[in-house]
């Protein structure tokens, strides 16, 4: 029978968002139930909210969670009641033209759940990202859920499944950051700090952390950062070189999404080097750069979504870093909330005072 749960919903854009009871229906064909024990407080979240995604009112908010499986459909083999899961927002359908060529973090056709979940009136609900976690419950695609090692802690698991996947990812799927390496990552945040982590364990040699803000570059060297450049008052592209014998960086990684972040990123690499963008960018924004510039420093110019993750490959394997106290992902949490205070924390992360926030159910 359905469930009447507690929920984080976005009425109308631009309005604060209000906690209400919905209707979670029991799981259908190839879905599961979720019960809900921590999600992440997400740029993407205040997006929705703000109506920057898309218009498609009300939402059901949160999708950087972490719980355990209360019911399966049919049709699902390989989760089971009890399973503790990280969810995922892109699972790949395996028949796409992308998965078919073997490169499923590219799918065309990721599952979500079919049956929609529901205001108390009907209304139906538009799931962030196809999960909408800020609720006790939730329904998601089989293929959203991936189980992990229960030993971490929901808190810190949770984030894997957007900002720290996106950022490690950007250094190690799509930078593919090696032994020796050296890297620039711009912006400091959340999803900056995954990726400094993702290349120091990767082996580079030299991680150098720009940002316009000391504190959040003095929390960076707690990530891997060797070098840290403010960029407030300093040239980053220059800092950069200085540090690097003159040469910049063999992979210079923009975590912020501005046309001028780009354009320090871009011109901060060696020749041959690789740009890594992963900051969102505004809709509206557009880059200008000359035409023989592009020409003749090659490389490579990348945009990361998710982190070209593959999340069954990839989810277990940053829970067994964190296990292994290798990736500190309890150093992402800034604070710990309840449903009730999403608004005020997305006032906190608007204004660049927390690197996280997690609801804990």
């Amino acid at each position: 029978m359905p469930h009447e749960v507690r929920a984080v919903v976005a009425v109308k854009k631009g309005a604060p968002v209000e906690v209400q009871t919905i209707v979670v229906p029991d799981p259908g064909p190839g879905e599961v139930l979720v019960s809900v024990q921590a999600c992440g407080v997400c740029h993407t979240d205040l997006h929705y909210r703000e109506g920057a995604i898309n218009d498609d009112f009300p939402f059901l908010l949160g999708h950087e969670a972490a719980g355990t499986i209360e019911a399966i459909g049919t049709d699902v083999a390989d989760l089971a009641p009890g399973d503790y899961v990280v969810l995922a927002w892109r699972a790949p359908c395996g028949a796409c033209r992308s998965c078919l060529r073997g490169r499923p973090w590219y799918c065309f056709d990721s599952r979500n759940a079919a049956q929609p979940m529901t205001l108390l009136d009907g209304t139906p609900l538009s799931p962030a990202l196809g999960i909408g976690a800020f609720a006790e419950k939730t329904l998601v695609a089989a293929g959203q859920a991936v189980k992990v090692d229960p030993a971490a802690r929901p808190e810190a698991a949770g984030l894997i499944g957007c900002g720290v996947m996106a950022g490690y990812g950007a250094a190690v799927n799509t930078g593919q950051v090696g032994r020796g390496d050296t890297v620039a990552v711009i912006g400091c945040g959340g999803v900056g700090n995954a990726a400094i982590a993702g290349a120091s364990l990767a082996g580079a040699r030299r991680v150098i952390a720009v940002d316009i803000d000391e504190a959040k570059l003095d929390g960076a060297t707690r990530f891997g950062a060797t070098h840290t450049v403010n960029s407030r008052g300093t040239d980053p592209v220059e800092a950069v070189r200085e540090l690097t014998g003159g040469f910049g960086v063999d992979v210079a990684i923009d975590a912020v999404g501005t046309p001028s972040t780009y354009k320090q990123a871009f011109y901060m690499r060696d020749h041959a080097g690789v740009l890594v963008q992963v900051g969102v960018p505004d809709p509206e924004m557009e880059i200008d750069l000359p035409l023989i510039d592009l020409f003749s420093r090659g490389g490579a110019l990348k945009s990361s979504w998710y982190g070209d993750c593959l999340p069954t490959r990839d989810f277990p394997i940053l829970v067994d870093q964190y296990l292994s106290r290798r990736l500190d992902l309890g150093g992402f949490v800034s604070e710990t909330i309840t449903l009730d205070q999403v608004e005020e924390a997305f006032g906190r992360m608007h204004r660049g005072e927390v690197l996280r926030s997690v609801v804990v159910l």
